[in-house]
């Protein structure tokens, strides 16, 4: 498959990911953190204790095997760095690309685990949104044990340290990441973008993308007001719903996208629209007249994310497995296909190195992803990224309410 196919099919996939209308949770009920009791139907599960944590872990051994699902072309098709987790580890793997989205993995997910029985899977990798939220919140993962972490302690960069979602990497750790921001077709806009203001000018009226999913476009509004998303409230989200919606009356939006968008900015339907850093890569490589810009309000950094689902077979073979992909080589041959955001910031470096190995468009391809901040985000760039706004079971349906409002007029 071509680049450019590969990763729009890539975020055609993943768009649905936090499309957290598309699937209402109810009625839930879970095992607690201790992996043995029961939990209480519709509530939350108290916070692990330290002590119940490191009593798990200390009855768990190496059991020489490890099941991995993950999402579709987010492994090389010669799985390379699983097999050198097999040579280094003697730990053999089989690895299933059974996530399509996380709305339907979750509803699926959901009845097997509340019933205390196993997926089946040892890791699984989620987007960072209200799915997972729940899966934390009603004891369907197991924390961590940090002393099994050390390439992750050691090389993750400080933006995947610091999650809003999972303070202290206590039930999980990144996979690989995205940006939301500004794409733009510099054959009809002719000035940088560095605000988001451009979405709201009126000389674009009609040529503006947005998205359509409630999260996405609700970050958006609340950076045009100053507002950060990951401590908003219901007030912040209503004003932010109003800004939006002003500027939908005013003509500006050409149209409210799901995956579409990158199409109709690079054969300029739209001049500028919200988009995913991906995408628009993609687009550069191929030669097409697109730009990305992190607005200086604010830009959204979404995240997929390793865990252990309760019940699971082989969790220190599960851990370990996590582990070995924080080692920067490692990284780097992951980084060099999936051409997302890594969380390894030294991997930057090795590729930077084989490049220079290279010659012609092998060469050209990986400078390109090397010099890229799509790929790369400077120091600059990380200060500026906001994550999803934090929603329970409740405040979702508010939250969605408010944004579908905007994008369903």
């Amino acid at each position: 498959m071509d680049p450019v196919n590969k990763l729009a099919l890539l975020r055609g996939m993943t768009q649905s990911r936090t499309r957290r209308e598309a699937f209402r949770i109810a009625g839930l009920s879970a095992a607690g953190l201790t992996l043995a009791a029961c939990g209480v139907q519709g509530q939350k599960q108290a916070p692990a204790k330290p002590d119940a944590v490191k009593d798990y872990w200390a009855e768990q051994t190496k059991h020489g095997k490890v099941v991995f699902a993950n999402w579709p072309e987010y492994m090389p098709e010669d799985k390379k760095p699983l097999e050198e987790f097999k040579k280094a580890t003697g730990i053999s793997y089989e690895y299933k690309e059974v996530i399509e989205e996380n709305a339907s993995f979750f509803g699926k997910a959901d009845p097997v685990l509340r019933a205390g029985q196993s997926l089946g899977y040892d890791i699984v990798v989620m987007t960072n949104g209200i799915q997972l939220q729940h899966m934390i919140e009603l004891g369907y993962v197991v924390p961590l044990d940090q002393s099994k972490l050390p390439n992750f302690n050691a090389n993750a960069g400080a933006k995947y340290k610091e999650r809003s979602y999972d303070p202290g990497n206590v039930y999980t750790v990144p996979y690989t990441s995205g940006i939301t921001g500004i794409a733009y077709n510099t054959k009809y806009v002719k000035d940088d973008i560095t605000s988001i203001s451009a979405l709201f000018d009126p000389k674009y009226k009609g040529r503006v993308g947005m998205m359509r999913d409630a999260q996405e476009i609700g970050n958006f509004g609340m950076f045009a007001l100053g507002i950060d998303p990951e401590k908003s409230t219901q007030a912040d989200w209503e004003k932010a719903g109003a800004k939006l919606k002003e500027q939908r009356d005013a003509g500006l939006v050409r149209k409210y996208y799901d995956q579409d968008y990158i199409d109709a900015v690079s054969k300029g339907d739209v001049w500028l629209t919200m988009a995913w850093s991906g995408d628009v890569f993609q687009r550069q490589l191929a030669g097409e007249p697109v730009k990305f810009a992190v607005p200086q309000e604010g830009g959204t950094i979404w995240t997929d994310n390793m865990l252990i689902p309760k019940g699971a077979a082989n969790p220190v073979d599960a851990i370990t497995l996590m582990d070995f992909l924080y080692q920067p080589q490692i990284a780097a041959e992951l980084e060099e296909f999936i051409q997302y955001v890594t969380p390894v910031p030294a991997a930057h470096d090795i590729l930077k190195e084989k490049a220079a190995t290279l010659q012609g468009e092998a060469k050209t391809t990986l400078e390109t992803l090397v010099n890229s901040p799509l790929i790369f985000p400077s120091e600059g760039d990380y200060a500026k990224l906001r994550g999803y706004t934090p929603l329970t079971t409740k405040t979702e349906q508010v939250f969605n309410r408010i944004f579908q409002t905007v994008t369903q007029a």
